[in-house]
């Protein structure tokens, strides 16, 4: 099991390095010195209460992520991953409380369920330390998606996974007897995007910022139409059925093991528009196949080998490998969904706001790996440039990214929902709607890509 990999890296140093071609913007495939036990001594403390016996310094080991984490062997013989997580600053534990009411839940579910996490072992809320049944050689899903293994039937099962989640009933319900000792699962709006920082950037978090993060929230700021888009998604949000969901879905909270795929990292759990997890999903997609633009071969890469490579390419290039890309990663977009739908009938509106959320996603991703740059490097504008037309037209990209219903999804040429308004030129109206809609993105990444320098904020 791995931890919540993040682009805020522990102040740990790394100790080995996979030979995959990754880097800090991967940081699922680099694993690092843990933080010494003996400034954490409520580690060995939880473990001894579970009767696992306290780690076995040898081999200790840990995984990127913002909370500290130890991977290793108890002195009981057993496997096991375990992490912290930071308090509130009133000392609350939200992030635990929301990894506990999900775990409540969870237990709820029948054996077999297309739902797997790895096995919770037990918490110590006072001290926000959680133990885990290690899952010994797992991929992280970032590295299999990398490594382009994350193929259409782990996608498939990615969607029937997410959809028991959206599924899933809750300790509320009563149908628990021992559920009333978990917290109860939060309602509070999700965090992000912070609505307040679309108007402007809190001074207090300057300091913890590179300028190209800066860079990134001013080319959202700037933009009215986007900030405007935004606030409509919130708002069809707060309109929308709620269910219990991720909120923090990353192809890293993904684990693979022994060709099962485990979803982990519930830190952020709670009831919510099932669209955020779905189209974060599809985000993910979006974001390798603009990072695959830009990669030596047109193959998908980590995004920190990108920042160098494929700037010397010409317009056509950029186009052609964009719509490779496209082709490329929409099967396996349309398989999850496929995946998703044969386990839960979505809301009518939930594939479009979907669409948004990938479009907020991308726009995330943007900002979260431009930690490790003090510039906005071209791949990182392309990306958000395909969320500003996710955004802004959510509907348009329904049919794009297939998804519709399973059957529709197999037919590429099938006709759009509703005409559009304007007629397009002959030359465009002569291609299938799909294809008119994959141009819209690249171009718009394109645009993106030569509207600035890297690293000036628009």
């Amino acid at each position: 099991m791995t931890s919540t990999t993040s682009t805020t890296s522990t102040t740990s140093g790394p100790s080995t390095t996979e030979t995959t071609g990754a880097t800090v913007d991967a940081p699922a495939l680099i694993r690092f010195r843990p933080t010494g036990l003996d400034t954490a001594p409520e580690v060995n403390a939880l473990l001894e209460r579970l009767g696992l016996g306290p780690f076995v310094p040898d081999g200790l080991t840990a995984f990127g992520g913002r909370n500290d984490n130890w991977a290793g062997t108890t002195t009981g013989g057993q496997q096991v991953f375990v992490k912290t997580v930071a308090r509130a600053p009133d000392g609350s534990r939200p992030e635990i409380d929301r990894a506990l009411a999900f775990e409540a839940a969870a237990a709820r579910l029948p054996a077999g369920s297309p739902l797997r996490t790895p096995e919770h072992l037990g918490t110590d809320r006072a001290a926000a330390v959680s133990a885990f049944r290690l899952l010994p050689g797992a991929r992280s899903g970032s590295e299999v998606a990398l490594d382009g293994d994350f193929d259409e039937e782990l996608c498939r099962e990615a969607g029937r996974a997410i959809a028991t989640l959206h599924a899933m009933g809750t300790p509320e319900s009563g149908a628990d007897p021992g559920a009333d000792a978990a917290p109860a699962i939060d309602t509070a709006e999700a965090p992000l995007p912070p609505m307040r920082w679309l108007r402007a950037f809190p001074w207090s978090e300057v300091q913890d910022r590179s300028m190209a993060q800066i860079a990134a929230w001013k080319l959202v700021q700037d933009d009215t139409e986007a900030v405007a888009a935004l606030h409509r998604l919130r708002e069809r949000e707060r309109r929308a059925p709620h269910t219990p969901a991720h909120c923090d879905l990353r192809f890293d909270q993904f684990l693979v093991h022994g060709g099962t795929l485990h979803l982990c990292d519930w830190e952020e759990f709670r009831l919510a528009d099932p669209a955020r997890d779905v189209g974060a999903f599809v985000g993910e997609w979006l974001f390798q196949a603009t990072y695959s633009v830009f990669a030596p071969t047109g193959e998908a890469t980590a995004a920190q080998d990108s920042v160098a490579l494929g700037f010397d390419l010409a317009h056509e290039e950029i186009v052609e490998r964009g719509a490779a890309g496209l082709r490329r990663h929409i099967p396996r977009i349309a398989a999850f969904w496929e995946g998703y739908t044969g386990c839960r009938t979505p809301d009518p509106e939930l594939a479009e706001r979907a669409v948004g959320f990938a479009g907020w996603h991308l726009y995330d991703r943007l900002i979260a790996t431009a930690q490790a740059h003090a510039v906005l490097n071209p791949v990182a504008r392309a990306a958000a440039g395909i969320g500003r037309t996710l955004l802004l037209n959510p509907a348009g990209a329904v049919t794009t990214l297939r998804l519709t219903d399973t059957t529709a999804a197999s037919k590429p040429d099938a006709a759009p929902d509703a005409p559009p308004t304007v007629s397009p030129p002959d030359s465009v109206r002569r291609t299938d709607p799909v294809r008119r809609n994959e141009a819209a993105l690249r171009n718009e990444a394109v645009r993106r890509t030569d509207s600035a320098p890297s690293g000036s904020s628009r």
